[in-house]
């Protein structure tokens, strides 16, 4: 089996695999896009993979002194090394740098300080996102050997000062660009619930990883479905907030991408938007502060008085007939549950996907430095590589009209 993350003192180190035969990164038979003609890979089917306890769960115990925030880690470092192989999830880990922070939490818990909402809960950063200390490949060859960010993005600072614990970054497809999550740098991520397919993406490797039992939490973002569709296809909660309800100054100028997280429970998504939202002067489109707790009003929301809206479609989208009948099942059991009316509606929309890759592909160039495009170009996902040769053929007209 290929080898786990090693223990060297004060490194971040990437998660490298035997290159024959493994499940996880581009071997011989792999082409340049990280998508494999992997003829060799033996994985199993329908595996069971044990879960790590819930976010809250974690944090209630290490704040009670139940257990310590250095025993946790170490559960969810075995499981990485376990599990990491199969699934690639995670692309770098930094035990180094995650043992030193769920020491300092341990060290607050034992002097009678509250260590955090989040005390001592391990959690993965999606690669497209800054963790201090790592560098931010966003799945790219181009970025793969970059420096190392020199400061945490918005809402991982604000989960590590909650006493949350950063333990790497979690792969995504090149950029984010697809909603399949394999990419040039590192190399194809599996679904624990079957690793023959995909987890989907973009924040796929956040989604197997918690999905995986690796760890209770892991950030995501969401601009056509990047945190739904991986949440819909491994079994998770996946939340999108409202744009702008976590900051996110780096945002790209198609503004469409949002802030968000992937755990098993209900409750450990509303903790986390509760820690995570509120606004910040970096970001002129973040919202003010909501004044309530979303984790509270779990329990004492009153939902009285609603009205549930259903369409299949929107009026655009083509939907599998399964699927269709499963999601409307599982609506007709929400709606049940709280007690309100049922409305099918006709809801007739655009198709907003021709405006959201017209944009995402001009999204592009921000995300790449001077000298980079054309002149790196073959080292571009195809798809990425497609996107920017389409985008230098636009007029300024056209560019207004996306």
């Amino acid at each position: 089996m290929p080898p786990g993350p090693s223990s060297r003192s004060h490194t971040c180190e990437p998660l490298t695999y035997a290159s024959t035969g493994s499940p996880n990164r581009p071997s011989s038979a792999t082409t340049n896009d990280g998508l494999a003609t992997q003829t060799h890979v033996a994985v199993s089917t329908h595996l069971w993979w044990p879960p790590v306890r819930s976010a809250i769960e974690i944090a209630e115990g290490v704040r009670s002194g139940a257990w310590r925030a250095v025993d946790v880690l170490d559960e969810c470092l075995a499981a990485i090394a376990a599990r990491n192989p199969v699934l690639h999830a995670f692309v770098v880990v930094d035990p180094d740098g995650a043992r030193q922070a769920a020491e300092a939490v341990d060290a607050r818990a034992a002097r009678g300080e509250d260590p955090g909402p989040l005390a001592g809960v391990p959690f993965g950063v999606k690669d497209l996102y800054d963790l201090a200390g790592v560098a931010t490949s966003k799945g790219s060859l181009l970025f793969r050997d970059a420096p190392p960010a020199a400061a945490d993005a918005v809402d991982v600072g604000r989960l590590r000062g909650a006493g949350a614990v950063p333990i790497g970054k979690t792969a995504v497809p090149e950029f984010g660009s697809v909603c399949f999550t394999a990419s040039p740098a590192w190399g194809v991520t599996r679904n624990p619930w079957d690793p023959t397919v995909t987890p989907g993406g973009s924040s796929g490797g956040s989604a197997a990883a918690v999905a995986g039992g690796m760890v209770p939490m892991a950030t995501g973002g969401d601009g056509g479905g990047s945190i739904r569709i991986p949440a819909a296809w491994t079994g998770l909660v996946g939340l999108k907030p409202s744009f702008g309800r976590i900051p996110y100054p780096d945002n790209l100028a198609s503004q469409t991408d949002t802030k968000g997280v992937l755990v098993r429970t209900v409750a450990d998504a509303a903790r986390h938007l509760d820690i995570t939202c509120g606004p910040d002067d970096r970001d002129r489109t973040s919202l003010p502060h909501p004044g309530l707790c979303y984790e509270a009003l779990l329990d004492t929301l009153d939902v009285s008085g609603l009205r549930v809206g259903w369409s299949p479609d929107l009026g655009y989208a083509v939907v599998e007939p399964e699927v269709e009948a499963i999601a409307e099942e599982a609506a007709h059991d929400l709606v049940k549950a709280a007690g309100l009316p049922w409305h099918p509606i006709a809801v007739t929309l655009t198709d907003p996907v021709r405006v959201w890759l017209g944009s995402g592909s001009l999204d592009l160039y921000q995300e790449l430095e001077r000298g980079m495009w054309p002149d790196r170009g073959g080292e571009l996902h195809p798809v990425n590589r497609y996107n920017l040769t389409q985008a230098d053929l636009l007029t300024p007209a056209q560019v207004a009209r996306v």
